[in-house]
This record gives structure tokens, sequence and C-alpha cells, in this order.
């Protein structure tokens, strides 16, 4: 059943995504309330009450342009939202003060009522961790690579020797800056013979590689999968997209219904599935980003992505 509700969207400034799903909403005349929660204190207020009204909560969130009542919210497309450092702040202030718009702004948000959340920001950090990724995949019937997940360097260097070929990839896509250069962690290949000690620090992961064709980007919204085939002689798609070409693919039933359990398992409304396609047509299950781009990938194929998006939050939770 479709609200009449605003569809509350949480992400920075400058998210190309975000605009075009908010420009179709407007088109349907739905209503939207933008914000970013690092605007908390400067252009963004929100004020919940419990255990005195019948509504909880009861309140509103509100930027310069927008208010919106906290149990009226239909959805709330969690995007690409950031957190206040307070950086004006000394130290410990600025801890204090990050803390509690965490769990202050946050806890309000995630406590909405007969809210769709696309998605909750909550099982977006529980689906995020790769370990877990893996196991359930494979629980799930996908064919999931050799992984080794370890910080100690025999171990590492016996699977690297068992498999041959064999990448590293990092658990976490991190935040890295070396002087005013932003850096970034490509998945590489790897031998037994450039690991050493240094890898006990951290655990790191290490999988055996797929002799691929192509990487597979499936997109879910609700129910809906967009399947696109991505065509490189890359191992690692991402470092160049003007060597990429792109086909709109079918998947194999079974290979759909498991990647709508494995999101229904995390609780998750959307996700973006990355697979790689082996020579003889086998999927290979690599990863789960729970709020991954795809902006790019409709400018590319003119799948309808942006509608499927718009379509699920504008209808709400039934």
């Amino acid at each position: 059943m479709t609200g009449t509700g605003p569809v509350a969207v949480a992400t920075e400034a400058d998210d190309r995504t975000a605009d075009m799903v908010i420009t179709e909403l407007n088109r349907r005349d739905v209503p939207v309330i933008r914000f970013n929660p690092a605007d908390i204190g400067h252009s963004l207020t929100v004020s919940a009450q419990f255990g005195t009204c019948p509504a909880i909560p009861a309140g509103q969130v509100r930027t310069p342009s927008r208010t919106a009542e906290l149990a009226g919210i239909r959805s709330l497309y969690w995007r690409r939202p950031t957190w206040p450092a307070f950086e004006h702040l000394a130290p410990q202030d600025a801890r204090f003060a990050a803390a509690h718009a965490r769990h202050g702004l946050g806890g309000v948000l995630y406590a909405l009522p007969h809210c769709l959340f696309v998605n909750h920001p909550l099982r977006n950090r529980g689906a995020e961790h790769k370990p877990l990724q893996l196991a359930t995949a494979q629980r799930l019937g996908l064919t999931v690579p050799p992984t080794l997940v370890s910080n100690d360097l025999t171990d590492i260097r016996a699977f690297i020797h068992a498999h041959g070929e064999v990448i590293h990839k990092t658990l976490r896509w991190t935040p890295y800056q070396q002087g005013d250069t932003g850096l970034t962690s490509w998945t590489e290949p790897v031998t037994a013979d450039t690991v050493d000690e240094s890898v006990a620090v951290v655990p790191h992961l290490f999988q055996a590689r797929v002799d691929k064709i192509a990487d597979v980007r499936v997109v879910v919204a609700g129910t809906r999968l967009f399947a696109v085939r991505i065509d490189s002689d890359l191992l690692d798609w991402r470092r160049d997209y003007g060597a990429l070409t792109y086909s709109v693919i079918d998947l194999p039933p079974q290979l759909e219904k498991a990647l709508l359990a494995y999101l229904e398992h995390f609780g998750l409304a959307s996700g973006s599935f990355d697979l790689a396609l082996d020579r003889t047509g086998g999927f290979h299950w690599l990863e789960l980003n729970p709020n991954g781009q795809w902006g790019w990938l409709e400018d590319e194929t003119g799948l309808p992505l942006t509608v499927a998006f718009a379509d699920l939050l504008m209808r709400g939770r039934s």
C-alpha cells in the first residue's frame, strides 16, 4: 500500500544517485525531505518524544526548507550520509559530541515507525562484514571461491601454495590519505614470496582467483533484479571505467532466488552484488555492497533503476 507521508533521504550534498531518485519522486509529486547528519546543529534539527504520546517517536525532523513529522515518514533512503566530526571542538568534546549525534539523531531515525528503510543503517552494518557474507552465501548455495581470512603467515603461504593464483582484497574500504592524495586499495594478485611477517598485524583476505571472462553487477530494489555484465581485461574493473563495456543479461532463476534470499536473511530492501562469470558460464559470488552505487549503470545501459528505487520508496512498508 502506498503511503502519503514524505520520503526522507539521508545523504551528503554531492550525491548524483540520490539526485536522480529525488527528481523522479518530485515528478510524481511525492514529498521529500533531504538532509545530511553532518548538518546537525547548523541546518538540521530533530525533536522526538517518547512515553508521552501515542506515536513512537512523536516529533519532527527539520531542515531550512522542510519539516517532517517523524511518525509520518513513509520511507528512509539511507544513501551516503556523513556524520559530523566537530573538528572545531577540543578532542574530548568532539568525541562526546560525535557520540551524541550518532546515538541521538541516529537513534531517533532508527526508531521510525511504519517506515521502509532502504536500508536500515544497523542492518547495513550487520551485512558489511565479508567473512559473514562469505559464510551466508555458501549456506544459501551460492558458489564461493576458496577464501582465507588470516593473520598467520604460515597458513597464508600454505593457502597460496594450495591454490596457485591467489588475490588479496581489503576486508573493508577505508579512507586513506598520503599527504593531500587519497589512495584506494585494489584487488591485487599475491604470491607466497610477496607476503611477509607484516601480515600478522591484522587479518587479511586472500581468495583463489576465478578464471573469469567477465564481471557481473546485480542491483536489487525490493524484488526487482537488474544484472549487468561488465567486460574488460582488468582484475579489478574499478581501476578504469573507461576500459569497460556493459550489457544487460538475465540470471538463472535459481541464482535470482538465492540473491533475494540473501537480502532477506539480512533484512535488506536493496543491495548491489558483485559476481564473476567463468568460462563455463558459472557464476561465482564475490561480495555484497548493501549500499552500492548504481547511477552510472543506468547511464550506460538504460536500465530503469531510478524508477525502481522511486517505486520502492514511494510504496513504503506494506
